[in-house]
């Protein structure tokens, strides 16, 4: 189908969105070949569960997100490969593709219809888009202002702020607010780097970062303790209440008529692999922001009196430290600045390594044991979410959904 435009001066624009559409095609034709079944297919079967049942809007769904962002044995994507083995495309062709390896997922509300477009607000990071569709304004048929698209964007290379749906498209109305909300906020806190898309919710962050911090440490006396899983909880539900009453108290006029869920009941509770362990060590740390960790105590001990390296269980557990990509350098790094005089010794068993030592060669052993820390820039442990969210998060019916496929 091809895209209407209003005048000439967009025609460059039609020109790549249809090429774009063109690509698209053939790029998927690319990553369903027998090449690439080895990947998908375990993809598309997890998806399905034991009845072997797939909704076709699913599917859709996670071939894109194989194509763009599935990370192939040698680190390449579908996206890679398949520029590398097309000598025909041209460098527009090739940058419009390569670009398509960051996409922007996101909850959109509708701001307003612009000829061909529809102007996006990612509720999320809280960025307007300006986004298109390769099929043409019949995409976007049955949406209007103030409705909602779960939806996840590409950029039209050289057409600077225009923006392309990829995948499936899902439309829900403007009375779906509230659960609209709530979905946008958990997605904010389980993946911020969708957050920090917007450079100015990094600094956002890392301002509320630390100011909670700060809190924390007055509140706690400390920005680490050791404490056994049940203490741990109490201490940090205590916590919590203490700031939302504090919140309540300095803006009155914001909670009139809003139940806080920690004033009335827990709010945090540890997830069982903490709260099935002896000790867990809470970590506020000023980069690394607030960290959880199993048997802390432990390997606390383990510095403290390095002869305790010579028991397997000790041995085992600062092993798991190190091998887990789940654990940053950081409890190591405590550890170690913590009890200067041991730290060698407790390596060289580790490690049987008698010429260790941790000033000349801890930095490297944590570098090489967790390359995944040290590639990504920091980003502050905080999510801070838009004006637009916090105003949506009230009120609403549990949503209709509709689709639409790009």
């Amino acid at each position: 189908m091809a895209v209407v435009v209003r005048n000439e001066d967009e025609a460059p624009l039609r020109r790549l969105i249809e090429r774009s559409s063109e690509l698209k095609g053939e790029l998927v034709a690319f990553a369903q070949g027998a090449r690439f079944d080895r990947w998908l297919t375990p993809l598309l079967l997890e998806a399905a569960g034991p009845q072997r049942q797939l909704e076709e809007g699913d599917a859709i769904r996670i071939t894109d997100n194989f194509i763009l962002r599935y990370r192939l044995p040698d680190g390449s994507t579908v996206v890679d490969r398949f520029v590398v083995g097309r000598r025909d495309l041209t460098e527009v062709d090739r940058a419009m593709l390569l670009g398509w390896r960051d996409p922007v997922e996101g909850i959109f509300e509708i701001q307003r219809k612009d000829g061909d477009a529809v102007v996006l607000l990612n509720l999320v990071d809280d960025l307007e888009y300006r986004t298109y569709s390769n099929v043409g304004r019949a995409a976007f048929r049955g949406v209007s202002k103030g409705g909602f698209l779960l939806a996840c964007l590409v950029p039209v290379h050289s057409a600077d702020g225009a923006w392309l749906v990829s995948g499936m498209m899902s439309h829900y109305p403007k009375s779906s607010a509230t659960e609209i909300a709530q979905a946008a906020l958990q997605l904010a806190t389980s993946h911020p780097s969708l957050v920090f898309r917007n450079p100015a919710k990094i600094e956002q962050g890392w301002r509320s970062m630390r100011e909670d911090r700060a809190a924390f440490i007055e509140f706690c006396g400390s920005d680490e303790l050791v404490l056994p899983p049940a203490e741990a909880e109490d201490r940090l539900n205590a916590y919590y209440r203490h700031r939302q009453e504090a919140a309540v108290a300095e803006h009155p006029d914001r909670i009139r008529g809003r139940r806080l869920p920690g004033l009335a009941f827990p709010a945090f509770e540890l997830p069982p692999e903490l709260a099935d362990s002896d000790s867990v060590g809470v970590i506020y740390d000023e980069v690394d922001g607030l960290n959880f960790y199993a048997d802390y105590g432990m390997l606390r001990d383990l510095f403290a009196d390095p002869a305790l390296a010579g028991r397997r269980q000790h041995q085992d557990l600062l092993r798991v430290y190190l091998r887990e990509e789940s654990i940053a350098p950081l409890p190591i790094r405590r550890l170690a600045a913590a009890h200067p005089e041991t730290v060698d010794a407790v390596f060289r068993k580790l490690l049987r390594k008698p010429g260790f030592t941790w000033t000349e060669h801890g930095e490297e052993l944590l570098r090489r044991r967790k390359p995944w820390y040290y590639a990504q820039e920091p980003r502050p442990g905080v999510s801070v979410i838009g004006e637009r969210l916090s105003e949506l998060a009230a009120g609403g019916r549990r949503p209709k959904l509709s689709r639409a496929r790009s």
